[in-house]
């Protein structure tokens, strides 16, 4: 019982000095846990002043940066607003001094002015004393003159005058005359090597065109149909393409006349397609006539095309060259207008060439002078054909030389280019050339009527000749009437009247002749 006891009682004492011991090392490790705590937080806390301080001596420095910045930037906008003081100060100096100068010296213009005005009034005064007294010598003079030559002043004055405006009006056709003369000899080699060396360069066809097609039948049992009953298919016919249709006696043809070659052509084309088909009747007709203008329209486009590429010009706007290909059934004086146009161009082109310009514009503007003559509506009519062509230029965007030289080929607008007088002598080549054109007859003897009249409108004029198709006026004066050198002037004279008063194509040689013939009979 006892052994019992002791052993509890030991076991108990064991247990208080273990958990007694326990607790110690649990303190211990707690207290070592706290220690070693305490040193990291004070660990913590230099380093965050440390940092802190770091921090805080950085946004000091950079706050004096800033400081020192914005004073420099301050002292520099304070240095110029001083400095513009300064200068603002300077001018007003200046113009205070300069302002002092300038009155000193207007103060002493003045008086010198002042004192020159004193010198010329005194002048002024001396010569009306003097200009009196010449004036009484010269009527002394006048006076004693017109005494000892039985005339008056006025008298003497008239006879001056008229015997100086005889001499200076001789000597000036003189001038004139020898001017002109000195001209030709440096002018005319030159001008006439370039035009033969352009013509000659250039092929050419004679006019053929007219106002009528003959639309040839493989039989004359063809006519019954194409007339139709009671006339019902040829009256279908002339107001689909307004061209008359003339069906007459000759033998295996029909004639279809309008002054219009587009109309003519398809009114051509429709009677060989409804020929050739069989079918004709007003409504195949209609039908035939529609269609042909479309395939003229698409064979107008392809013409012009084919023309400004044959011709080497790019860039020519769709509309001018629907103009161009117009022109082919467009003629003027029976000269096909496309043929005349492409000739024009060429000539433009050579001739360009040969006096060192732009021969690529020349032949633009040579091909284009006349599209005014292929107008589009019944308005444009009215309007000469050169300002039309030259208002379609414009409006199509070519260049300012071509439109000059399109509005001033017939002296319409003036010529600020040298393309435009290049377009204008060509085109008189083009057209004034033997069988280029035709004319009608009454029209062609009233021109020649025209130049022999104009000439026997001068005083002293005995015979006139207009020979070589017009190109040419003789005119025979009076030897006891007209002079030498009168017979100079009245050549200019005449020469210039035609000019003014005449419209016609290249040019004409006026030829006074002037004979003096001394006639005796020995018997």
């Amino acid at each position: 019982m006892d052994n019992t006891t002791t052993i509890i009682l030991t076991a108990i004492v064991g247990l208080v000095i273990g958990f007694v011991i326990a607790k110690l090392l649990e303190k211990g490790k707690v207290s070592k846990t706290v220690f070693n705590a305490k040193r990291e937080a004070d660990n913590i806390l230099k380093n965050a002043k440390s940092e802190g301080e770091n921090i805080k001596k950085d946004k000091i420095f950079q706050a004096k940066e800033k400081f020192l910045e914005l004073k420099g930037e301050h002292e520099k906008v304070i240095v110029n607003k001083d400095k513009k003081m300064a200068e603002a100060e300077k001018r007003t100096r200046d113009k205070e001094s300069q302002t002092s100068s300038e009155l000193a010296k207007s103060k002493n213009l003045n008086q010198q002015l002042e004192s020159k005005l004193k010198d010329v009034e005194y002048k002024a005064e001396f010569y009306e004393k003097k200009q009196s007294e010449v004036e009484k010598l010269h009527k002394n003079q006048v006076q004693q003159l017109e005494v000892i030559s039985g005339l008056s002043a006025d008298d003497a004055k008239t006879q001056l005058i008229e015997s100086l405006k005889d001499t200076a009006k001789s000597d000036a056709m003189a001038y004139v005359q020898s001017t002109l003369e000195e001209a030709k000899l440096t002018a005319q080699q030159e001008a006439r090597k370039i035009v033969i060396n352009t013509i000659q360069r250039i092929g050419t066809e004679e006019a053929v065109e007219n106002c009528v097609s003959v639309f040839n039948l493989e039989s004359d049992d063809v006519k019954g149909r194409i007339i139709g009953r009671e006339g019902r298919n040829i009256r279908a016919l002339e107001s689909a393409t307004g061209v008359e249709i003339i069906v007459d006696d000759t033998p295996d043809a029909i004639i279809l006349s309008c002054f219009d070659s587009v109309r003519r052509e398809v009114a051509r084309l429709s009677l060989h397609k409804l020929v050739t088909d069989g079918r004709i009747h007003p409504a195949r007709i209609e039908e035939v006539v529609k269609k042909t203008e479309k395939q003229i329209e698409a064979e107008i486009v392809e013409i012009g095309k084919r023309t400004v590429i044959d011709l080497g010009i790019h860039g020519l706007h769709p509309e001018l060259i629907k103009a161009v290909g117009r022109m082919k059934y467009r003629s003027s004086y029976g000269q096909n207008l496309l043929q005349h146009s492409r000739e024009v161009a060429k000539l433009c082109g050579v001739m360009a060439a040969e006096m060192g310009l732009n021969a690529k514009i020349a032949k633009r503007a040579g091909l284009l002078h006349d599209i005014g003559k292929v107008p589009n509506t019944e308005a444009e009519v009215e309007t000469p054909h050169a300002i039309l062509g030259m208002q379609w230029a414009e409006k199509f965007g070519e260049k300012p030389d071509v439109c000059n030289a399109i509005g001033a080929h017939h002296d319409e607008i003036e010529m600020k280019t040298l393309i435009s007088p290049i377009v204008q002598v060509c085109d008189a080549i083009s057209g004034a050339r033997p069988g280029a054109r035709r004319q009608v007859m009454d029209s062609y003897i009233q021109r020649l009527k025209d130049l022999e009249e104009i000439a026997f409108a001068f005083n002293g004029v005995q015979k006139a000749y207009a020979i070589q198709a017009g190109r040419e006026l003789r005119v025979i004066v009076e030897s006891e009437k007209v002079s030498d050198d009168k017979a100079a002037e009245l050549s200019f004279e005449i020469s210039q009247k035609i000019q003014t008063d005449m419209t016609y194509p290249g040019q004409v040689k006026v030829t006074v002749i002037r004979e003096t013939r001394a006639v005796n009979v020995a018997k």
